[in-house]
């Protein structure tokens, strides 16, 4: 990938995907799969292995930003963190097995990716919008104490898997089980995919899925874009950023699930 035509189209897929994570709290790997795949032609293991590289960067640029403005709530995110952690090794494990079986994986973030598009056409509905806010005061964090192991466990099958973010996992869960705003739902799904990115994306450069030459580039565009988005989550509600990208996802799903008949 020495051409500039490429460099800049990973340059600018990187951006993209780090200002999406930082505006709606998720990876930037429902950017960076697609592109990877389809754009760049990667097989589909390397495309998880370097996008969850990248995706890397996305969080750590987003949730440092999302920190000083103060929508981190770390104490109350370490079980899970730590939960998140052991799932990702497992799955980790697991994706050396599934990295010979391509067509499963294509088919497994075809489905990942068709609930990110519903969940995201579900939040701008005007039934959702009209819903009341909830209470401004996020010192606490509601829910059950196994609950947030359990939210942890589900959140660090993604990134061991498929090589994608947990946005789609932890947001939710964030808001509708712990009782979080969105923008600190926002904050903490950032931070808690940190540790579950870092572990996967050791695990794949171990096992030989990252692209260095692509990742490179990809990285820092993700890092200026994270770092943006965040700034950008402050200010925009994204309902209609989400419904654009709802729309996108939907038809990126398609093409993944078609890969697995074609195949």
């Amino acid at each position: 990938m020495t051409d500039l035509a490429d460099l800049t189209l990973l340059l600018v897929g990187g951006l993209v995907a780090g200002g999406l994570g930082g505006l709606l709290g998720v990876g930037g790997g429902i950017v960076l799969m697609p592109l990877l795949r389809f754009g760049v032609g990667l097989p589909a293991a390397h495309a998880a292995g370097t996008c969850i590289v990248a995706v890397l960067f996305t969080t750590l640029g987003g949730s440092y930003r999302h920190h000083r403005l103060g929508q981190v709530r770390w104490q109350a995110m370490v079980p899970v963190i730590a939960a998140g952690a052991v799932a990702t090794v497992a799955f980790s494990l697991l994706f050396y097995t599934l990295s010979t079986r391509q067509r499963w994986l294509d088919l497994g973030i075809g489905v990942v990716f068709s609930l990110i598009a519903a969940r995201m056409i579900i939040e701008v509905l005007p039934s959702r919008r009209d819903e009341p806010g909830r209470p401004s005061d996020t010192r606490t964090i509601q829910g059950q104490s196994w609950k947030k192991p359990a939210i942890g466990i589900a959140a660090g099958a993604l990134p061991g898997l498929l090589g994608i973010g947990t946005g789609v996992v932890l947001v939710p869960a964030f808001t509708l089980v712990l009782g979080m705003t969105i923008k600190t739902a926002t904050g903490c799904s950032l931070a808690c995919f940190c540790c579950n990115a870092l572990i996967s994306s050791a695990f794949k450069a171990a096992q030989g899925f990252v692209d260095w030459g692509v990742a490179v580039p990809v990285c820092v565009g993700t890092v200026i874009g994270s770092n943006l988005g965040a700034l950008l989550n402050k200010r925009l509600a994204a309902l209609w950023v989400r419904l654009l990208f709802a729309l996108l996802f939907a038809g990126v799903s398609f093409k993944f699930v078609l890969l697995f008949f074609q195949e």
